[in-house]
C-alpha cells in the first residue's frame, strides 16, 4: 500500500509539472513569443553571432531557446540545477525584476552578442505570480522537453544513401561528419551502444557538432572511400569534415570520458 500510495503522489507531481510547463508555453507564446521568436539551431546562432557578426540572421532579441540557455546552462546561469525548488524561486524573482525594469546591465546574454540588441522597453505584459512560476518551469524543462518532442536519430546508412546530399547538411548546418564503423556480432559494438552511445549527456554532444552516421559493414559498405585502409575492425569511429575527407580514425571501443574527448578533439573550433 505504501508503494502505491508512493507512486500515485509521483505520478500526481509529474502531472503537475507537466501542466505547469505546458502553461508556461502558452505564456510564453501569447505574450512573449511574437517578439523572441521560435527556437534556431545553437550552431547557427554561434556561427551567426561570432563568425558573421550577427549579418546571417540579424537577430536584434534573443531567440526561447537563447533565453532557456542564458537562465539554465550559460556561465551567468540562475541558480543550482541541483536544488531545483530554489532554482525556480531564484528564476521568478530574475524574471519579475527584469521584466519590471529590463536595465540591459542586468541582462544575463552573453556580453558579446548583446550589443546587437535593441534597447529593451518596459512592457506590461499583465503577468500574475502564478504566470511567472509557470515561464520558470517553462524556461527550466525546456531543453529536456524539446528533447523528448524532437528526438536526435543515429542514420543508420543504408544501399540508397547519397553522399552529396549528406555533405550538403552537413555545410549547411556547418557540422563534422562521424561515421560509427560497427556490426551485427561486434561484443564491443552493443556494450558501446548500451553504456555511452545511448547516453544523453553523449547524444546531445554528438549532435551539437556531428551528423552521426553508423554503418553496419556485414550489410552496406564504407562511404567517403573509408574502406581504403581500414582492416575490418569494429567499432571504429572515423571522423570527416564537412567535404567528407578523413581527419582521424579511432579503432576500438571508448568509455564515456573518453569518447568525449574524441568528440571534443574534433569538433569544429
Amino acid at each position: 500500500m505504501i508503494k502505491k500510495g508512493f507512486l500515485l503522489i509521483f505520478i500526481i507531481f509529474i502531472s503537475s509539472l507537466n501542466a505547469n510547463y505546458e502553461k508556461g508555453q502558452e505564456i510564453f507564446n501569447k505574450k512573449c513569443s511574437s517578439c523572441h521568436g521560435n527556437f534556431i539551431d545553437m550552431k547557427i546562432l554561434k556561427t551567426n553571432f561570432f563568425e558573421k557578426e550577427n549579418k546571417l540572421l540579424n537577430l536584434t532579441i534573443p531567440t526561447v531557446n537563447m533565453l532557456a540557455y542564458a537562465m539554465i546552462d550559460s556561465p551567468k546561469h540562475i541558480g543550482d540545477k541541483e536544488d531545483s525548488e530554489m532554482q525556480q524561486i531564484e528564476i521568478e524573482e530574475f524574471l519579475k525584476s527584469y521584466l519590471k525594469n529590463p536595465d540591459i546591465n542586468n541582462s544575463i546574454c552573453e556580453p558579446s552578442i548583446i550589443k546587437y540588441y535593441d534597447k529593451k522597453e518596459f512592457v506590461d505584459y499583465k503577468l500574475s505570480d502564478e504566470d511567472i512560476s509557470n515561464l520558470a518551469i517553462y524556461f527550466m524543462n525546456y531543453k529536456k522537453e524539446r528533447l523528448k518532442k524532437n528526438p536526435k536519430k543515429v542514420r543508420i546508412l543504408s544501399n540508397n544513401f547519397n553522399e552529396n546530399e549528406l555533405l550538403k547538411e552537413a555545410k549547411k548546418t556547418n557540422k563534422k561528419i562521424l561515421v560509427y564503423a560497427t556490426s551485427k556480432t561486434c561484443h564491443f559494438c552493443k556494450k558501446m551502444d548500451k553504456e555511452v552511445l545511448s547516453l544523453s549527456d553523449v547524444e546531445e554532444e554528438v549532435q551539437k557538432d556531428f551528423i552521426f552516421l553508423k554503418v553496419d559493414i556485414e550489410d552496406v559498405s564504407l562511404p567517403f572511400n573509408l574502406a581504403k585502409g581500414y582492416r575490418g575492425m569494429t567499432p571504429t569511429f572515423f571522423a570527416l569534415n564537412n567535404d567528407g575527407k578523413l581527419e582521424n580514425k579511432y579503432p576500438g571501443s571508448w568509455n564515456k570520458r573518453d569518447f568525449l574527448l574524441i568528440l571534443k578533439e574534433n569538433k569544429n573550433k
